[in-house]
């Protein structure tokens, strides 16, 4: 079974979740490390073949020019500063990231929901309620490649071709949620019996979210990622 889910989020978000996973000053961006941790997130997502769109490539190149840049030798007599090879993408990102904060504010000015919000500020209380917003994409990858490290590639491809299994962990998903209101993404993983069945475990959850049977949602920022019926 080939999972194909719309990925709504584009490379300036995977590099702005880095950063803040990694808790990282925008303006003093580690190249090489984002670049590595990018590298593994693209590559996670071509095995799960999720759409990957070529800007996630024009980014990698971008990423690898600004490496080579910063590796040059610079002159030991410079009249002037010499730019800052991450200037121009530390701009972008501060551009994107205000525009999805005004977008964020005004879906949830829009939104009628009392309970899920899309992205409201961390630790947020509604009279006592437990609230959450929407996982994305990055969060549920992350905590995918947390539990299936060092996993060869022959594994992933191993589940990938077999639809029985990703089939078999979709209906035992929706039974369980029959029964409860909501299940910990941490949890599915520790009850697996091996990394196949991790792996088919996490494909089901993607097909699911794509059919809009569940939702992935988080308490706060990298916080643990629960499953709840739609």
């Amino acid at each position: 079974m080939k999972v194909k889910l719309d990925i709504f989020e584009g490379p300036l978000d995977l590099l702005l979740y880095l950063i803040k996973k990694n808790h990282i000053n925008i303006h003093d961006i580690p190249i090489n490390t984002v670049l590595n941790q990018y590298l593994q997130f693209l590559e996670l997502m071509r095995l799960l073949d999720l759409n990957i769109a070529s800007e996630y490539m024009v980014m990698t190149a971008t990423l690898i020019q600004i490496k080579s840049r910063l590796l040059l030798p610079q002159p030991q007599a410079v009249e002037e500063q010499p730019q800052d090879p991450r200037e121009e993408l530390v701009a972008r990102l501060l551009e994107y990231q205000r525009y999805k904060e005004i977008a964020s504010f005004l879906k949830e000015k829009q939104s009628v929901r009392s309970k899920y919000f899309t992205r409201p500020p961390a630790n947020i209380e509604v009279d006592g309620r437990e609230i959450y917003f929407e996982a994305s994409i990055f969060d549920l990858i992350n905590a995918f490649k947390e539990a299936v490290k060092d996993v060869p590639k022959d594994v992933f491809y191993e589940v990938i071709k077999d639809e029985f299994t990703v089939e078999e962990e979709i209906h035992y998903i929706l039974h369980l949620l029959m029964n409860k209101p909501k299940v910990s993404l941490s949890g599915l993983f520790s009850q697996a019996r091996n990394n196949l069945e991790i792996v088919a475990i996490f494909l089901a959850i993607l097909e699911l979210i794509k059919l809009q049977e569940i939702a992935a949602l988080q308490e706060g920022a990298f916080s643990d990622i629960i499953i709840v019926r739609k």
